[in-house]
């Protein structure tokens, strides 16, 4: 069925725009930064601007190769228009969360029509971690969109008949999946291929997908996608091997990079990742798959969204390096099928084939309206009372929506009130995101913003400053300058930067202690739970000059 109102189309665009506008950006802006990855993002667009070197990322002035740089340039770009603004950090990530959710809502018309279509963005924009992730400066957001968009062409192209609506939406499919390689690599193009490849062999639907532009659509790619890999290959003769093999090879195959997991991590993200909307996941399911193998040619296009979404699950559950971000491009199709089965239940007006849904979100949302209370009522959970006081109030006003949505919303399910039941879950649920929002700055863990604005206001340019046994993402963007580092490395990729390493700026202990009897002022930030030998050392003079809820700032010069 397809949706042929473009006017409604419109209106419920706009609408859709408006209230996920109003959820991805109210206090977007409030908190700062967080280590480690907002700051990241945040400081190597910053050292771009400031360097003008668009093709080489660098972080704390160390040659970083782990992603390409299709976020670096949209936040290079918000901070060349706006400036150093929180807002304006995570803005690219909010109106990629916001673009999905749009997208979402068109492919889902097109399909199933427009109830649908409006559940299946409703899904998607109000599940958690797609909320969470919406929120946050990270590349995941970015790339789980462009391969959802590419996915989608794919699935509305091999739909059309040959003609000029079938090219664009194949071009679509060519520009989205270059975009997603510029935005974190080659996954970009392999997952989507994997998941498009998987679905024509096993379903046996290699008829639909001539012509499908190969000569023009690849070049489109290479447009795109190709440039910057040349120009970095160009610029940086180990960029390679590093980008190739360590960051795709080593990152899916190695545990190298320290982010392992059991093979059922993303389970749990999953479900919980859903709610409020996780006890419809297997009503869709059903309903989507129903008539079972025997039957996959004429639903093909259910089939399609169940493959995307279970290869995505099994690569990454596969995959050795596991994050919780990672999961996201499992979302867009679920959303789909979950609102193309609310539709029908909508459209059909009872709320009966609910009763498991509606059991399972009471039961959820009574959990986490539970955890939430103890943790605040317990001074022993939390351990920052400053942070617990300043929770407090607006986290048992979410508490209180949850456990009050988890009683009613089954009650109404029981008594056949299907409206009334929406509108306890979007009110619980609402409730709960629009107190996430604001507590947003005081949930986030301790950064150094205050320490770095001191610096940048109050150091000389002769200065050094110092990160002890840490660095410090947030502080090199807030302070506006690059750091040295004292017995620490980790991140920062100095075995590939020979220029980094001979900068003095990354010394050891010893070398720390001798530099800070001479004249030369020296500033260092640390966590306060690192300089406890330091500070007590009788040979160990300092100046405090600052501390926020985890840091201190030090010199040995008043």
């Amino acid at each position: 069925m397809r949706a042929t109102d473009p006017g409604g189309a419109w209106h419920d665009g706009v609408l859709l725009a408006l209230s996920f506008g109003v959820i991805f950006f109210i206090g977007l802006g409030d908190a700062a930064l967080v280590n480690p990855d907002e700051g990241r993002y945040a400081e190597i667009p910053r050292e771009m601007v400031a360097s003008g070197d668009y093709v080489t990322p660098r972080l704390d002035g160390v040659l970083y190769f782990e992603k390409p740089p299709l976020l670096y340039w949209m936040v290079a770009g918000m901070l060349r228009l706006f400036g150093p603004q929180e807002i304006a950090m995570r803005a690219p990530a909010a109106f990629f969360a916001l673009a999905g959710v749009l997208v979402v809502y068109g492919v889902g018309r097109w399909l199933y029509g427009r109830v649908a279509g409006l559940a299946a963005a409703l899904v998607l924009g109000s599940s958690l971690l797609y909320f969470a992730l919406g929120r946050i400066l990270l590349i995941d957001m970015v790339v789980s969109v462009l391969m959802c968009a590419a996915l989608f062409c794919f699935l509305l192209g091999v739909r059309e008949p040959a003609g000029i609506r079938r090219r664009w939406f194949f071009y679509g499919l060519y520009a989205s999946a270059a975009l997603a390689t510029l935005a974190k690599g080659l996954i970009g193009f392999l997952v989507p291929g994997a998941v498009m490849f998987s679905w024509l062999l096993v379903f046996n639907q290699w008829r639909r997908l001539r012509p499908f532009y190969l000569p023009t659509g690849l070049l489109l790619f290479l447009a795109i996608a190709v440039p910057w890999h040349v120009l970095a290959a160009q610029r940086n003769p180990g960029w390679a091997h590093f980008y190739f093999v360590r960051e795709h090879w080593e990152r899916f195959t190695t545990t190298e990079h320290g982010r392992t997991a059991p093979w059922w991590f993303f389970v749990p993200v999953v479900l919980l990742g859903l709610f409020p909307w996780t006890g419809c996941l297997w009503g869709a399911l059903r309903s989507a798959l129903a008539g079972g193998w025997s039957k996959r040619s004429q639903n093909a296009d259910a089939w399609f969204l169940v493959t995307w979404a279970a290869f995505v699950f099994l690569f990454f559950s596969k995959s050795q390096s596991k994050l919780i971000p990672y999961i996201l491009p499992v979302f867009p199709p679920l959303a789909l099928l979950i609102g193309r089965w609310l539709g029908r239940v909508w459209e059909e007006g009872a709320a009966a084939p609910l009763r498991l849904a509606a059991r399972i979100f009471g039961v959820m949302a009574a959990a986490l309206g539970a955890a939430i209370a103890i943790s605040l009522l317990r001074p022993d959970i939390i351990g920052d009372r400053a942070q617990l006081q300043a929770l407090r109030p607006s986290g048992l006003v979410a508490a209180m929506a949850l456990l009050c949505g988890g009683a009613v919303v089954p009650w109404f399910c029981a008594g056949d009130r299907l409206r009334s039941m929406l509108i306890a879950v979007a009110a619980s649920v609402g409730s709960l995101y629009l107190v996430l929002a604001d507590a947003q700055e005081n949930i986030a863990r301790p950064g150094t913003k205050e320490l770095a604005s001191y610096v940048r206001n109050h150091a000389q340019p002769d200065d050094r400053v110092f990160h002890y046994y840490e660095f410090f993402h947030d502080f090199t963007f807030y302070a506006q300058q690059v750091v040295g580092t004292v017995a620490y490395a980790s991140e920062l990729e100095l075995s590939i930067d020979p220029a980094a390493r001979a900068s003095g700026r990354f010394i050891s202990e010893a070398e720390f202690r001798a530099q800070w009897s001479q004249p030369r002022r020296i500033w260092v930030v640390a966590r306060k739970k690192d300089v406890r030998a330091l500070f007590t050392d009788p040979g160990f003079r300092y100046h405090l000059l600052g501390e926020t809820r985890g840091h201190y700032l030090f010199s040995n010069q008043p």
